[in-house]
């Protein structure tokens, strides 16, 4: 599975800014999909997840805020996360990851790092 991202962007506080993730070479039936952020001196923390069926997770700091979607192309598929009302608080790098197979999400397995098998390079989200 090859991942994507583009959406690299500086925003002032109260902002809005959309990530995107365009996954491809994959032959699995079902697929998870997910938003990761990490901030300097922070470890890798979940922000939001999607699974096969279009369920949505979100971590409480961005409930609201956030959205998470996709749209299943041909031998492509698209995730978008975006972000509104951004604060510093949001300033990350903004990793994608895919987590196939996958039909859906339990417990708290939409924000574990060591489920998702599949990771982005990474995109950088500054507020200020």
């Amino acid at each position: 599975v090859q991942l994507v991202e583009s959406g690299v962007g500086s925003v002032q506080a109260g902002g809005s800014l959309r990530l995107s993730c365009a996954a491809s070479g994959y032959t699995y039936d079902s697929i998870c999909m997910g938003w990761f952020r990490q901030a300097p001196g922070k470890e890798r923390e979940g922000v939001a997840s999607i699974d096969s069926d279009g369920v949505t997770y979100y971590d409480d700091s961005v409930k609201g805020r956030f959205t998470i979607s996709k749209d299943d192309a041909k031998n492509t598929l698209y995730l978008y996360l975006q972000m509104n009302s951004l604060n510093p608080e949001d300033t990350a790098m903004y990793y994608c990851a895919a987590d196939p197979p996958c039909l859906a999400m339990s417990g708290g397995s939409w924000r574990s790092i060591g489920d998702f098998g599949y990771w982005g390079q990474g995109t950088q989200v500054t507020v200020s």
